[in-house]
């Protein structure tokens, strides 16, 4: 879920890391759940007042939540905690020593199949670019990464589910033995 609080001039502003003082509105991490809460009123709904809401709302979650999962991997880089290529990647998951494998969305699929292959219950997140994940590394070309295990894996992992909302079906973070949000679309909770 994603936060939200309106401001002094009655602005709904996206609290992504929920440190901004006021009455928090929460909406699931979807592009479509904000739309349809923007769309709706239900952010005045839910703050029981007028409120003005930026018709580009949705975009500026997504591109705040990728801002922080890239800030994650360039911490996770520079602490000596992930590992980007292929056979360094293969390497880490064969010897257990990854917690998150990390696969481009538009990377090759015969890539994605092998390491895919051993990866075991380890999530896949597959929802970055080879662009935004070698913006993140300060590499050219990562197609393959994979955080060893730690805090930084778990606040990246948790801040690449709610992005994941952000990007096509096709792209995801595949958690072992969890299921999807069920909040309904648009749906504003204080």
């Amino acid at each position: 879920m994603v936060r939200f609080v309106v401001g002094p001039d009655g602005v709904v502003v996206p609290d992504v890391d929920g440190t901004l003082p006021g009455r928090g509105l929460w909406v699931t991490a979807t592009r479509d759940s904000i739309a349809a809460a923007v769309t709706g009123r239900r952010f005045a709904c839910a703050a029981r007042r007028e409120v003005r809401v930026a018709p580009d709302l949705a975009h500026a979650v997504a591109t705040q939540l990728l801002r922080r999962c890239q800030n994650l991997l360039g911490l996770a880089r520079r602490a000596g905690q992930a590992v980007t290529g292929f056979d360094q990647v293969r390497e880490v998951l064969e010897g257990g020593r990854a917690a998150v494998l990390l696969a481009a969305a538009d990377g090759s699929d015969d890539g994605r199949r092998k390491l895919r292959a051993k990866r075991g219950d380890i999530p896949l997140v597959d929802s970055l670019t080879v662009a935004e994940l070698s913006l993140a590394f300060g590499r050219e070309n990562v197609v393959h990464a994979a955080l060893l295990a730690g805090g930084l894996a778990n606040r990246f992992l948790t801040e690449a589910t709610r992005f994941a909302g952000f990007r096509p079906q096709e792209s995801s973070v595949s958690l072992p033995g969890r299921g999807r949000d069920d909040a309904q679309a648009g749906e504003v909770h204080d």
